[in-house]
Formats: structure tokens, C-alpha cells, sequence
């Protein structure tokens, strides 16, 4: 009896350490801050017939992607864990949205509207980065929740997520798991001299001279420097970054959290 005890208490062991279970634990403590209830009030509109990405996006490969980054929304209090996500997804809905001013519902209920860039300016291949050298004939435009850019990149995201980014971009319009991997592997990354928008938002982020210098303070504004700043930073009142601050304020009182500090970047100098 003593030994089938035994024998039952290992196979339990082995289950709670195997790969399979550990990666459910990561789900579920994801979901159980952002429920497929509340990703469904988040994105009320994603799955209309006006949105391209109509059922691209399910809450089911979020909450499996995320299970996939053990750190995101599993650091620090639950305040700072649920701030994370609602940042998170309030940037990723200015990146993909169909909204406008009078749009039904408000204009934030239409993130993940959109799973590509529309009428992109370029292919977007920096032909200076040698590490990671344009394919021929594809583009590097804007695709997945956070718009991943450039062949760079693209390289760069693929090579992390066990994909070719350079010869198969279109991966990340395609694929579902793999398009929000790739945003949340931009959000998890450091890439200096930018901090990783993670450590920002769970207090990790410590400023240098250059950063002190430059103002760039910790807070939401400081994710749209890290996003795109050299395009959005530094002008006040700017509509692409009052966007951004609406979604993250509309999530955040969901969420039942506060913004935080410093929510624009109008005052801060970009990397």
C-alpha cells in the first residue's frame, strides 16, 4: 500500500512540473485577471464585418501567448499585474484600430480592428542592417497587435519566436498565437538604450543620465516613446498620443486600476 502511495505522489509530481501543466498555470492567472467576459468589453467591436481582422484575434491565443511570457502580468501587486495588461492592450488598440470620434460605442471599443498596415509608405526594409538582410519581393510593413515594423525586426521577433520573419513576414497576419507572440516579445524586450515597456510599467525601469536629461520618466507616455517616439514624442497635444491615453484610461477603469503618472510624452526627448 505504502509503495502505491509512493508511486501515485511521484506521477502527481511529475505531472505539476511537466511543461503542459506549467503552461496552464501561466494561463490560468492570466485569465483570471483579464476573463474572456471582460477581453470581449475590451474589444467590443473586433470580430464586426467592418473590421479586417475579423476573428484574427481570440481571447484563447492571447491568454495562450501570454502563457508563453511568465512574466507579463505575474510581477508585482495585482494593481500593477491588471495596470500591465490594461497598458498592453490600451497600445495595442491605438496600433490596430477602426475607431473615430463618433464611432458606435465610443472610439475605444474598436481595437484589433486591424491585423495589417493599410497603404504602408514603403516595404519598410532598412538595407544598412546587415545582420538581417531584406528578402527579396516582401514587405516589412506593420502587421499584428503591436505592428511589428522592419526587417529588423521582423528578424529579430522570428529568431526569439522560432519563426522566419525575413523569407515568411506574413507569418505574423496569418497566424494568430504567433501575432500576438510577437507583440508581446516587443513588450518584453529591452533594446538600449530603450528599457522594455514590461519594465516600465512593473517599476523596474531606472532612468539614466540621458534618460533624466531627456525627461523621460516612468509611465504610460514613456511606452509610446518607447512605441514610437520619434514620430509622436516631444509635440504637445499631439491626437496620436491623446488616443493612445483614451484606451489606456478607458481600460484601466475596467480594470478597476489607476493610470498612473506621467501618461504623454509631449515633454520627453525620444531614444
Amino acid at each position: 500500500m505504502a509503495r502505491s502511495l509512493a508511486v501515485l505522489f511521484l506521477a502527481l509530481a511529475l505531472l505539476t512540473l511537466s511543461p503542459r501543466a506549467t503552461e496552464a498555470r501561466r494561463e490560468s492567472c492570466i485569465s483570471s485577471l483579464i476573463t474572456e467576459q471582460l477581453f470581449g468589453d475590451i474589444f467590443l467591436h473586433k470580430d464586426d464585418n467592418a473590421c479586417p481582422a475579423k476573428g484574427f484575434y481570440t481571447y484563447d491565443s492571447f491568454v495562450q501567448a501570454a502563457g508563453c511570457f511568465p512574466k507579463f502580468g505575474r510581477t508585482g501587486s495585482v494593481s500593477t499585474r491588471k495596470r500591465e495588461i490594461a497598458a498592453f492592450l490600451a497600445q495595442v488598440s491605438h496600433e490596430t484600430t477602426g475607431g473615430w470620434a463618433t464611432a458606435p460605442d465610443g472610439p475605444y471599443t474598436w481595437g484589433l480592428c486591424f491585423k495589417e498596415e493599410v497603404s504602408p509608405p514603403s516595404n519598410y526594409c532598412d538595407a544598412t542592417v546587415k545582420e538581417w538582410p531584406c528578402y527579396p519581393g516582401k514587405s516589412y510593413k506593420g502587421r499584428g497587435p503591436i505592428q511589428l515594423s522592419w526587417n529588423y525586426n521582423y528578424g529579430l521577433a522570428g529568431e526569439a519566436l522560432g519563426f522566419d520573419g525575413l523569407k515568411n513576414p506574413e507569418t505574423v497576419s496569418n497566424d494568430t498565437l504567433v501575432a500576438f507572440k510577437t507583440a508581446l516579445w516587443f513588450w518584453m524586450t529591452e533594446r538600449k538604450p530603450k528599457p522594455s515597456c514590461h519594465a516600465v510599467m512593473v517599476g523596474k525601469y531606472r532612468p539614466s543620465k540621458a534618460d533624466l536629461a531627456a525627461n523621460r520618466t516612468a509611465g504610460f507616455g514613456l511606452l509610446t516613446n518607447i512605441i514610437n517616439g520619434g514620430l509622436e514624442c516631444g509635440i504637445p497635444d499631439d491626437p496620436r498620443v491623446n488616443d493612445r491615453i483614451g484606451f489606456f484610461r478607458t481600460y484601466a477603469k475596467l480594470f478597476g486600476v489607476d493610470t498612473g503618472p506621467n501618461l504623454d510624452c509631449q515633454n520627453q526627448k525620444h531614444f
